[in-house]
């Protein structure tokens, strides 16, 4: 090989200056003949060198002047070079066809500035062999040489200076050494360059012609032991063959370039790909535990005691405590996901993301205001079931009372009424019976009430749906069915003692006055020991007052009553102290009434006694009781009235802090994070709200005057806090992504912030109405186009995000379609297509077969089995088309 760093470079070019190749006239004197061992080593690289191309048309030439004759190939070569089109040849195989062919050709090679002396289409028709020789060499300066820049110099000074640069690093590169070292120093696992032997020129050629052509394919040109054996190599064979060297290392340098370019778009295309499949996946469980959840909060199947309804209560305490929290975070976290890959989208150039159908954040947004809603009513159901099952608890118990009092007073009477000792009795005894009826007649109707109440209260706790109903609607049938009864045998007896007074005369009307006075005494007893022992329920410390109100009116009437008591008593004994006076024995009691003074006695004391002290108690009691749950109240009102204040301040100061600006973003995301810390650290004053509301569940307070805040409302504006932090840190995350991707200097960002904020009459939100009228002049087209970009779900607003992508977008170059596929069509080597051998030669084994996997076969004219479409499928990668 010609050494390039020693004197064999003053015979390869002149030292006056550069040459072109438009001077070739001064090589090709059509007079002067060629050195034969030239003209040797020139027919074999230069058949070579046409061959390489051809062979992309699928063709090749065996003898350079006699292939070229009819200028069909020529025309070919010319085209494949330059990748133009060349006029139709002529398909004659007359002279006057060939000519007409080769000067096409010669005019395509002068219109790209070539000047040819000496050289015309009848000779090459001919088969002149210096001539075709010198055709093509011209052609190989203009396609192969002409265009080689190396610091400023170009075409074969380039080529030189490209070799002295790139075998600068390597000694004696004589003897053959030279290819060897430019395939090294591109290729160093090709060669053992230390091994290669300096006393062997002929074997170091051949290695290095070897290697060119099996692993760059570079064909082989020349023959080792012609440039050895010739004491001068023929110039022009080594350029070309130098040449080839030259555009295999740089083409390489390019694919590499373009591979990276590829792997770069493949890398962002699969993380988007990831952060999707992520998405789908976080929205699709969400969206499966409120599904599952809904129904659980619309189960309306109310239960039969209060300790069951008490176990559904705590269930849905647990629901808020524990299950539900989780799950904000995770709503919260997928629209943070969502915006965080929307962004990384718009800044790899690439179309929105559009989330499988019921997916969308508005279809979580949906479903959660869903959840909210039952959520809302299940606990409002839930309050009421339980104040309707303590209504039944009490008026059960009330059941119960009055019937056992009822079913104790009649019991023995049905006997009593349906007895004949009239029939055997005396005057004076039936006078006593008559009497006695009588004030039998006053009890039964003196009972009528508690009967009216008995069956009242049986119809309230069939309205309010009782469980035990069956058992309260027999037994009440069953006290009507005897209260009907007793009314039938009180008027037959009635009607019996009446036939009979008329024989009987004598009647003891002091007795009868004690009996009808002690029968209503006996009764208001009766009625006062019921209504002390009657159950209470209250909500308020007011209701309890007017109970206790009552009860110390009823305390005032005890003087008076006990005034009747004691006339009732002197009744008795002015009995006793006529009968002791006029010696008369008394046969028994009272015939007029069974209520003696002992029990009347015994029933006062009572009352007196034990039930009013009692009652005073448990009032008492109930009293303290209210008092509590009003400290409760006001325990819960205080803590509510400084917190609510307190969300919404933090709620008000987030917002002023995303629209001042204030500092650099990495400053602004530091105090968010911060003032989110803050209101994180917060939390213990919530979570004792809640202890204190659940106290107030626990004591069934239902109703606070001392504040207009709930704890619903409360948990939903500290919800929404959270949420509005993190979604302000993410935005400002969003826009650091963004600064960095497209270069957006602090001051660009703080200039675009001042007038988003002076048209933003949303917060963080860029109304279409304004931006519309700012952008009137730019017509219907473009203004569509920039609506598009900044607004691309037609919502009506823009958003900040939005707003600077569209900014940086207009000045920042980004990756497109047509790149990615000039890279591709580089790695293809100018083919419109590309094989999946030369995609994993090119690039990283996970990228050759994403790319492998989803490129269509391709369809040209030009396909071959197995052939890629590379052009479809770096268009989908940009949205234009689908896979």
């Amino acid at each position: 090989m010609v050494d390039y760093h020693a004197a064999n470079n003053q015979s390869l070019y002149s030292a006056g200056g550069q040459q072109t190749y438009m001077e070739q006239e001064n090589d090709w004197d059509r007079d002067l003949l060629l050195d034969p061992a030239w003209e040797k080593q020139q027919r074999k690289t230069f058949t070579a060198w046409c061959n390489s191309h051809l062979r992309k048309a699928g063709t090749q030439i065996e003898n350079i002047e006699e292939d070229f004759r009819d200028g069909l190939k020529l025309m070919l070569l010319l085209e494949v070079i330059s990748g133009e089109r060349l006029p139709k040849p002529e398909r004659g195989k007359m002279r006057v066809h060939k000519i007409n062919n080769v000067n096409k050709a010669l005019d395509f090679i002068a219109s790209k500035g070539v000047k040819l002396v000496s050289i015309g289409a009848e000779e090459i028709v001919d088969g002149n062999a210096k001539m075709t020789l010198g055709m093509i060499w011209t052609i190989i300066l203009r396609f192969a040489i002409q265009d080689i820049s190396v610091e400023e110099t170009s075409a074969k000074e380039g080529l030189l200076l490209w070799c002295q640069r790139k075998t600068a690093p390597y000694k004696n590169v004589n003897d053959g050494l030279a290819f060897n070292a430019l395939i090294h120093r591109h290729r160093p696992e090709l060669i053992d360059y230390d091994k290669l032997r300096k006393d062997d020129p002929v074997t170091n050629l051949n290695n290095a012609f070897e290697v060119a052509e099996r692993y760059l394919d570079i064909p082989k040109m020349l023959d080792a032991e012609d440039i050895v054996g010739t004491l001068r190599p023929d110039e022009k064979a080594i350029m070309t063959y130098v040449s080839c060297f030259y555009h295999a290392f740089s083409g390489a340098q390019k694919a590499e370039t373009a591979a990276n370019r590829i792997c770069k778009v493949l890398a962002v295309n699969q993380e988007n790909e990831h952060l999707m499949e992520d998405y789908e996946k976080l929205a699709s469980d969400l969206l499966e535990w409120i599904r599952r959840t809904i129904p659980w909060l619309e189960n309306r199947a109310p239960e039969k005691t209060m300790t069951e309804m008490q176990q559904k209560l705590e269930d849905f305490r647990d629901y808020r405590r524990v299950h539900k929290p989780p799950k904000v975070q995770e709503k919260c976290q997928l629209e943070i996901n969502f915006n965080t890959l929307q962004t990384k989208l718009r800044l790899s150039n690439r179309p929105a993301f559009m989330p499988s159908e019921g997916r969308m954040v508005s279809d979580i947004n949906g479903a959660w205001h869903k959840l909210e809603g039952a959520e809302k009513g299940y606990e409002e159901w839930l309050l009421n079931e339980i104040r309707r099952l303590e209504r039944l608890d009490h008026l059960a118990e009330k059941f119960r009372q009055k019937a056992a009092i009822h079913e104790s007073w009649t019991d023995g009477k049905e006997a009593m009424l349906t007895q004949k000792d009239y029939e055997t009795a005396s005057l004076s005894e039936i006078k006593a019976l008559l009497k006695k009826h009588e004030a039998f007649e006053s009890d039964l109707a003196a009972h009528q009430d508690r009967v009216e109440q008995i069956a009242a209260i049986a119809q309230e706790l069939n309205e309010l749906d009782y469980y035990d109903s069956p058992s309260v609607n027999a037994r009440c049938q069953k006290i009507c069915e005897q209260w009907d009864a007793l009314g039938s045998l009180t008027q037959s007896r009635r009607e019996s003692l009446e036939r009979t007074e008329k024989q009987l005369e004598s009647i003891d009307e002091l007795y009868l006055e004690y009996a009808k006075r002690a029968a209503p005494f006996n009764n208001w007893m009766e009625g006062a020991m019921e209504d002390l022992q009657d159950m209470f329920i209250v909500h308020n410390i007011e209701e309890i007052q007017g109970l206790i109100t009552a009860h110390d009116q009823f305390k005032s009437t005890l003087p008076e009553a006990n005034k009747e008591r004691e006339a009732i008593q002197a009744i008795q004994a002015e009995v006793q102290k006529i009968a002791q006076y006029n010696g008369i024995k008394l046969a028994g009691n009272n015939p007029y009434t069974t209520i003696t003074p002992q029990s009347i006695d015994k029933k006062w004391e009572k009352v007196r006694s034990q039930l009013v002290p009692q009652r005073d108690q448990a009032l008492q009691e109930e009293l303290a009781r209210q008092q509590s749950n009003d400290h409760l109240r006001r325990q819960f009102a205080n803590q509510a009235n400084m917190i609510g204040p307190w969300i919404q301040n933090k709620m008000a100061e987030i917002g002023r802090i995303s629209i001042e600006m204030n500092g650099t973003l990495e400053d602004q995301l530091t105090h968010l994070r911060q003032y989110e810390q803050s209101i994180i650290e917060y939390k213990p004053n919530i979570d004792q709200l809640e202890g204190d509301h659940q106290l107030i569940q626990e004591a069934l307070i239902f109703d606070n005057k001392y504040t207009a805040y709930t704890m619903e409302h409360l948990r939903v504006g500290w919800e929404q806090l959270l949420t509005t932090i993190a979604r302000t840190i993410n935005e400002i995350e969003n826009q650091i992504l963004t600064r960095d991707a497209k270069g957006i200097s602090q001051e660009q960002l703080h200039e675009y912030r001042t007038s988003f904020n002076h048209f933003d009459k949303v917060r963080n939100s860029f109304p279409c109405l304004t931006l519309c009228e700012m952008d009137l002049n730019k017509g219907d087209a473009e203004f569509a186009r920039i609506m598009g970009i900044v607004d691309p779900n037609n919502s009506g607003a823009v958003t900040f995000q939005a707003f600077i992508d569209f900014m940086s977008r207009e000045t920042t170059d980004t990756d497109t379609a047509d790149q990615v596929i000039a890279s591709f069509k580089i790695l293809a080597g100018d083919k419109n297509y590309i094989t999946a051998e030369e995609l994993r030669r090119e690039l990283p084994p996970d990228q050759a077969e994403y790319c492998i996997a989803r490129m269509a076969p391709y369809t040209g004219p030009d396909a071959v089995p197995g052939a890629l479409d590379y052009m479809s499928f770096s268009t989908a990668l940009y949205g234009e088309s689908d896979l």
